[in-house]
């Protein structure tokens, strides 16, 4: 009996695109163990316990994309498979934190913030899937669907001086991880936490940040980390059905992928999908709805549900995004003219704020400037964002408040207000720190980028 042609393109073409979308489903999963082993290896914390950023990144950081410098970094990962890990945070008065609660998927599962549970104190017990017993009384409970959970906490600077970031060190050395088994005991754990400074991370620093080490696996490699991966960490009920169709090619928990099991073409098929995969995560095929050519989301992020490729976008862009009602993002590398962002050819641009239309927010905004590799850009000032705790000039005629953004500098008399872009391609990111319902519902967006004429 002979195979019809037709019937092997179509089996070869199905084999694609379910190892195509299989691939998008798991690179959430995969990008966060591989950002995951990087902190932990390269930092050297163990797991449960917290490690803060006792300053700011700079131009060298390439560790997570998008970095800021608003706020302090805490951050743990935690195993939950053996019992809860319990929270502690103190009380915290007159500036925003925020401690977002990850699942290994990515889903924002909880917020524990200035938003949500006011100026503390307050314990929060984060539980795993399997976990069943009682919590302390005065303990609230979050439940995490898988035992990995990234803590990705901020605490907000209000200046660049030795004086304010030492106020956030003594607030950051407050914040606990206690074990359930140990909650209670005069005996605190010893190294709950450890400092990180940027000296701290030049030796250690990996060769490639996550996003570029996820690329360098081959299929087989980054299906295998799934399958392992999804063991502790399964899929959400909601993902039946695409399970379902995953385990066709031996995409499943626990299972090994074997390429060389599949026939010549079917192999070289899901070879191939993986390029197209990675296209699609980069660049989407619904791309997010557009103000003012900036990418304003304020749907879904965080809570994803089955919408995988949005998930993988995310993941991609900026990995640990928060729920809009804490913090939102917008970004733009577009101007007003719909042309690419540049600092080529001296080219330059301004964004102007009329007099009382700055960004309404209940915390502080700030606009960061990112070079095409979404890390910051290296420039005479040291200066990556600016906002509203700066010390802006707004003008004296009309009130209004103009940012620029440029290579050079715009004159002494306005760097204040200088934004400085690198000489080639560049985006700039807008953060909301609890924006107010003007900006969720987009009754408020931010003003078009404008490019003005280039000096000769």
């Amino acid at each position: 009996m002979t195979t019809d042609p037709e019937d092997t393109f179509i089996n070869d073409a199905n084999k694609y695109e379910i190892a195509k979308d299989a691939y998008i489903f798991g690179y959430p999963l995969v990008l966060m163990d591989i950002t995951k082993k990087d902190m932990l290896e390269n930092e050297t914390i163990p797991i449960n316990k917290f490690y803060h950023k006792r300053d700011f990144p700079d131009y060298t950081f390439e560790d997570v994309v998008s970095p800021n410098v608003d706020t302090l970094y805490s951050m743990a990962w935690l195993d939950l498979k053996n019992e809860p890990i319990i929270l502690s945070v103190p009380q915290i008065q007159q500036r925003y934190y925020l401690m977002e609660l990850l699942d290994a998927w990515t889903n924002v599962f909880g917020s524990i913030s200035t938003r949500t549970v006011g100026i503390g104190p307050g314990d929060f017990a984060i539980v795993g899937p399997c976990w069943e017993g009682e919590l302390p009384e005065g303990v609230k409970k979050y439940s995490s669907p898988t035992n990995m959970v990234w803590i990705l906490g901020r605490t907000q600077t209000n200046a660049n001086d030795n004086k304010d970031i030492c106020l956030v060190h003594c607030i950051q050395d407050k914040y606990m991880l206690t074990p359930l088994s140990c909650w209670g005991n005069s005996h605190v754990p010893s190294q709950n936490a450890a400092s990180v400074t940027k000296k701290d991370d030049e030796s250690d620093k990996p060769t490639l940040p996550p996003v570029k080490k996820i690329e360098c696996l081959d299929i087989s490699a980054f299906f295998n980390c799934l399958n392992t991966l999804m063991n502790d960490n399964p899929p959400a009920d909601a993902d039946a059905e695409a399970m379902m169709r995953f385990s066709e090619i031996c995409v499943a928990p626990g299972k090994h992928f074997d390429l060389t099991k599949f026939p010549d073409d079917v192999q070289f098929a899901i070879k191939c999908s993986k390029k197209e995969a990675l296209c699609e995560i980069k660049h989407p095929p619904i791309i997010p709805e557009s103000s003012n050519n900036w990418s304003l989301m304020t749907d879904n992020v965080g809570r994803y549900g089955t919408n995988y490729i949005f998930r993988a976008y995310i993941a991609y862009l900026g990995l640990g995004a928060n729920l809009p009602k804490d913090a939102i993002y917008p970004n733009a590398r577009k101007d007003q003219n719909g042309s690419s962002l540049t600092g080529e050819n001296n080219y330059r641009y301004k964004i102007s704020f009329t007099r009382g239309k700055t960004p309404p927010v209940k915390a502080f905004w700030s606009l960061t400037m990112y070079n095409d590799q979404q890390f910051f850009v290296k420039n005479c000032l040291g200066r990556y964002a600016l906002g509203s705790r700066d010390d802006l000039k707004y003008s004296t005629d009309d009130g209004s408040l103009t940012i620029y953004l440029q290579h050079d500098s715009p004159g002494k008399d306005y760097e204040s207000n200088w934004l400085p872009a690198p000489d080639s391609n560049f985006n700039v990111m807008f953060r909301f720190y609890w924006p107010t319902n003007e900006i969720l519902d987009k009754t408020w967006v931010p003003p078009y980028i404008e490019k003005v004429q280039a000096t000769t």
